[in-house]
């Protein structure tokens, strides 16, 4: 049995390179009149018109072997990241079957263990995809590391890149659908928990599993051990978590309901998650009706939480 020491150790270790990442991009903090003029324009919107789906007919899906590839509904400043794509990992009689979407975590380093967790829902009959997410794998902008700009102290950024990446996961869920899948579920890691968390406001899913999920959007941005270079340069821009709340209302899990029934979703924690506290995550349950609870034995960083959750993955199938 691993420590808590051990745990906090590998945490810190995970800390110390996001947060070195942060100030390699310091010159990216929003300042507070840019930041003022996106949090105006949102204060009117609610979910529905946020995270809208554009119509069908203006997507255009395209299939290159097993990638699917369609243009982003919210295009930027890096054309590498205006091209949505998603892997797809069919069962062996993929019509009609279950389909499962993999989101993975902020600055994942490769697709390994996705693509054996694939592996393993095919054998049960399930079609997989794995979409990469704004700023990661294929959609990562020349000259930076995958996923780095994810997550920077430029919230607008950060704001958008969320924003796409529900909406685009809702164009998933349709493409499944589309394609004959009556059961749709969602198995998310961290930065995708949260991403996959905000879309439940939005889609009905057969089950979906969270595993550390960004439940306290406040925390994550000034109280985390992995922000706090982001937290200080937001700081001397005279930004502070009071304005994160402005914008609660459409990024924090704690202030939406779920389509998806409360009996159907798993979240599963950390003991010694510094970055998604248990605490946050138990709250979450409560909000949402009693969505159900797991803990590890981990931090943030480990692997009990993703056996855990192949387990619970298990019961629902």
């Amino acid at each position: 049995m691993i420590s808590r020491g051990t745990h906090a150790v590998m945490d810190a270790i995970m800390c110390t390179m996001m947060n070195r990442a942060q100030w390699k991009l310091r010159h990216h903090a929003v300042t507070r009149e840019r930041l003022d003029e996106y949090l105006d324009a949102c204060a009117t919107l609610d979910l529905q018109t946020y995270y809208a789906l554009p119509q069908e007919t203006e997507v255009q899906w395209r299939r290159d072997a097993n990638t699917l590839s369609w243009n982003s509904p919210i295009s930027g400043i890096y054309p590498e990241n205006n091209i949505a794509r998603a892997k797809l990992y069919p069962t062996q009689n993929p019509q009609g079957a279950p389909t499962l979407i993999l989101l993975h975590a902020l600055m994942s380093s490769n697709d390994y263990g996705y693509r054996r967790i694939a592996n393993r829902f095919n054998r049960k009959g399930w079609n997989v995809l794995f979409p990469h997410l704004p700023y990661h794998y294929s959609r990562r902008p020349k000259g930076y590391a995958n996923g780095a700009l994810g997550i920077t102290s430029d919230l607008v950024r950060n704001a958008e890149g969320l924003r796409q990446s529900v909406i685009e996961l809702r164009q998933l869920i349709a493409w499944a659908r589309n394609h004959g899948s009556r059961r749709i579920a969602l198995l998310a890691t961290s930065y995708g928990a949260w991403v996959a968390a905000l879309t439940l406001s939005q889609e009905i899913t057969d089950f979906t599993i969270l595993l550390q999920p960004v439940a306290d959007v406040g925390h994550a941005t000034f109280g985390s051990p992995a922000s706090r270079t982001m937290a200080s340069l937001l700081a001397k821009n005279g930004i502070h978590r009071d304005d994160i709340d402005r914008h609660a209302h459409l990024s924090s899990p704690f202030h939406m309901g779920t389509a998806t029934r409360p009996e159907r979703i798993t979240v599963i924690g950390g003991k010694h998650d510094l970055l998604s506290p248990p605490k946050s995550l138990k709250k979450l349950c409560t909000a949402w009706g009693g969505a159900r609870y797991l803990e590890v034995d981990q931090g943030h960083f480990g692997y009990g939480a993703m056996r855990c959750a192949l387990a619970e993955a298990d019961r629902y199938l």
